[in-house]
């Protein structure tokens, strides 16, 4: 739409907002005789479909969310689009009229999450109720403009096999994941932003076994595994009163009285660390969970700079890794940005009792080949459940 045509869209958004009117055809059209001049159908058409973009789903972006394979759709202002199926970032041909667009947008969905978002409080993390996770930073904050994230929830669940089939492993790799379920072993999921280790963990949670529960915490909701018996409890933030907020950390100490055959942590992240370390070392076999790190060996580190704040001491912290934690499985991006198991870690203590992730098994497309720590991950995989 040119400048004075989008001028004429927000005065008619104004009228409908004002007498409290959904932006039908009828509305935009008495909404239109308002103004000066006369217009024909096409106009009136245009019109609605603009005022409906901006107050129906997700507006212009609402196709993209519906492409298959989709998993992220990124927005830099009103100048790039891009979306991911993953095979990398790619341009979408979907373009906004200008800044003032991007920012309803955000706003509007912030308000379908029951979150705040504007010039106070210029960013947003929150789920809406399709299940999509938003992510939103106001301009001037973010340049070139607003900037919106949108994580798109998984269609299906993805079966170990289904990944084999994908190329994110060979049929060995699943094997020896198998075997990791199996021997309840208790393990974390390492991997950037968007390497699918939400993915892997709902495939490795689909083999465990059917007659054990499955007690699964998570900040936002993503994990589906195809398993019988899953609880799910879900982290709350404050609303805009700042009250109600129900932290992970709490939903981790309510998990342990659910009498959880394996507790499950979506993505580790903060002081709920603490909480987890103390249920891997008091009997909870099989524990598991994901969290963000560059490679498998930064995972110590990872867990000892989450758990200092919420006040656990540097030898505690890996004196209960040491104990506890039995397994790394790293996932990365290859260079033709598919998601692949990339390798398998062990922990193993030094003499100065600082623990190290050392690899054991790189789990390439071709098969398996043996690193350092393999007779180590061989001890754990064969010694099958804790007396």
């Amino acid at each position: 739409m040119t400048p004075a045509s989008e001028g004429l869209v927000e005065r008619v958004r104004r009228r409908l907002a004002a007498d409290a009117e959904a932006p039908t055809a009828e509305n935009v059209a008495r909404a239109l005789r308002a103004e000066p001049g006369v217009m024909g159908p096409g106009t009136v058409l245009a019109v609605l479909d603009q005022v409906r973009r901006d107050t129906a789903g997700a507006g212009v972006l609402e196709p993209l969310l519906t492409v298959p394979g989709v998993t992220d759709v990124l927005v830099n202002g009103a100048t790039g689009v891009y979306l991911d199926r993953g095979d990398g970032l790619e341009p979408a041909d979907v373009r906004f009229h200008d800044e003032a667009e991007v920012r309803r947008l955000a706003q509007r969905l912030a308000s379908l999450a029951g979150r705040r978002l504007d010039d106070a409080s210029p960013w947003v993390d929150a789920r809406l109720p399709d299940g999509t996770r938003l992510h939103a930073v106001l301009a001037p904050v973010a340049h070139p403009g607003t900037v919106l994230s949108l994580r798109v929830p998984a269609r299906q669940t993805f079966s170990l096999d289904d990944l084999v089939a994908a190329g994110a492993t060979s049929p060995a790799g699943a094997a020896v994941l198998r075997r990791v379920v199996a021997a309840r072993s208790a393990f974390v999921i390492s991997g950037g932003t968007g390497t699918g280790k939400t993915t892997l963990l709902a495939a490795l949670l689909a083999e465990v076994p059917a007659g054990e529960r499955l007690v699964v915490v998570e900040d936002s909701a993503e994990l589906r595994p195809r398993h019988p018996h899953v609880v799910t409890m879900e982290a709350r933030p404050a609303n805009v009163e700042g009250r109600g907020a129900v932290e992970l950390r709490d939903l981790v100490r309510q998990a342990l009285r659910m009498r959880p055959d394996r507790l499950v942590v979506g993505e580790v992240r903060g002081a709920e660390v603490v909480d987890l370390l103390a249920a891997l070392n008091t009997g909870h076999e099989g524990g598991c969970g994901t969290i963000h790190a560059n490679s498998a060996a930064d995972v110590p580190a990872r867990f000892e700079a989450l758990a200092l704040p919420a006040g656990l001491p540097r030898a505690a912290v890996h004196a209960q890794l040491a104990a506890g934690l039995d397994l790394v499985v790293h996932l990365d991006r290859s260079r033709d940005g598919r998601r692949v198991v990339d390798h398998v870690g062990v922990l193993r203590a030094g003499a100065d009792r600082v623990v190290d992730c050392v690899p054991a098994l790189f789990l390439t497309p071709e098969g398996l080949r043996e690193g350092p720590g393999h007779a180590d991950l061989l001890t754990v995989l064969d010694r099958g459940p804790r007396p």
